[in-house]
């Protein structure tokens, strides 16, 4: 937490943030929703948490710091998409809240200098501030501690590889994901009310990705940079793809540049061109078949995060063309969730593309996943 000394630069940017926390779930939720899909995705949300949440640890069992933050902006966006108040009470009482309401968490030593992490945390207490401040509630402490860990993230920058924030602290790789989430924070904290430093951040951070070689020749990205600064050819999983459509949307909303939604959109369609089997997102991990192979657990995750992050691109374009554009791959994803992800007890399975033969693998990030497919497809799918 911030002392008492803290600029009045910052105590003015935190009260704008805390204005905005109160403004902005009407004003991305404002779109009408389709009850249908929210109630598919209540009744999954109501598994996730009955199944897996952990009320004594304020963990999920089975999850992790980031899979967990994920959770809880899922449960917060579906509470502002259905304006309901369900879970109202989870975030004050998770492991992730109570750190963001104590005075005294160390958040460097929380996160275990994963910057990437950082992002994936950050992101979920901007999306509970939001929620409460929607409810009327004090949200100060969220946006305090978002801005504590986007400090530490934005410290992570240096010259090696001519710019860009380093996947940990141990300062051993540079990588799409870390730098993609701090573009989304950068763009998204200025709208935000954050200050021209967080501008000038995603503008640096756009401009070092873009000229970084990660993007492929399909117009995909790569996990990252070999030691010598070239692109390491590694997997092009799915959420890479999401999370700089997002981040490339929240800076287009802060300087109305266009050009970076149609950068965006050179990605979103190669996702839909080459990482789908019959119109449905598939990592190259997944197998419907028992004995294939497996995502591990970090993996399993992936593909429910490009729904939403998908979800934010549109939010932030604000461009009906364009969300005409995705919204039946929307619908999409949410049916192959529901028909073939989905088990008796509304759990969630690793694989959409296809019945499940014995290869899906249901946990807390794959109910989570889906549970992003519907949110989103809520918003921005048929109905």
């Amino acid at each position: 937490m911030f002392a008492p000394t803290t600029s009045l630069v910052l105590l003015t940017s935190l009260l704008q943030l805390s204005v905005y926390g109160a403004s902005v779930a009407t004003q991305h939720q404002k779109r009408a929703q389709c009850a249908a899909t929210l109630s598919t995705a209540e009744g999954v949300a109501s598994a996730l948490q009955a199944h897996y949440y952990n009320t004594g640890t304020g963990m999920y069992n089975g999850g992790s710091l980031w899979t967990d933050a994920n959770a809880l902006e899922d449960l917060h966006n579906l509470m502002l998409g259905a304006d309901v108040d369900t879970w109202s009470s989870v975030a004050d009482g998770s492991y992730i809240g109570q750190a963001a309401l104590s005075s005294s968490t160390n958040w460097a030593s929380l996160l275990g200098g994963a910057n990437d992490d950082a992002g994936w945390v950050l992101m979920a207490l901007w999306k509970i501030a939001d929620y409460k401040g929607a409810r009327g509630l004090s949200n100060t402490a969220y946006l305090n501690a978002a801005a504590t860990i986007y400090n530490l993230i934005a410290d992570q920058w240096d010259d090696t590889c001519g710019g860009g924030v380093w996947w940990s602290t141990a300062h051993t790789y540079k990588n799409a994901i870390t730098n993609e989430l701090f573009l989304y924070v950068s763009a998204d904290g200025y709208l935000r009310g954050g200050g021209q430093t967080y501008l000038d951040n995603a503008n640096k951070v756009w401009n070092w990705l873009s000229a970084s070689g990660m993007r492929n020749a399909q117009g995909l990205w790569n996990d990252g940079l070999t030691d010598s600064c070239a692109n390491n050819g590694q997997t092009t999983w799915t959420y890479n793809q999401g999370v700089i459509a997002s981040g490339l949307a929240a800076l287009y909303a802060a300087t109305k540049n266009t050009t970076l939604l149609d950068q965006a959109e050179i990605t979103l369609d190669a996702t839909i061109s080459l990482l789908t089997e019959d119109d449905i997102l598939k990592e190259s991990c997944d197998d419907a078949l028992s004995g294939g192979s497996v995502c591990d657990a970090d993996q399993q995750l992936f593909k429910g995060l490009w729904t939403k992050h998908l979800q934010y691109y549109l939010d932030m374009a604000n461009d009906s063309t364009r969300t005409a554009k995705y919204s039946p791959f929307l619908g999409s994803q949410t049916s192959a969730v529901f028909h073939y992800g989905t088990d008796a007890s509304d759990d969630v399975g690793s694989v959409w593309y296809a019945p499940n033969q014995g290869g899906s693998i249901f946990t807390p990030k794959t109910s989570t996943s889906g549970l992003e497919a519907h949110v989103a497809a809520a918003k921005y799918g048929p109905c």
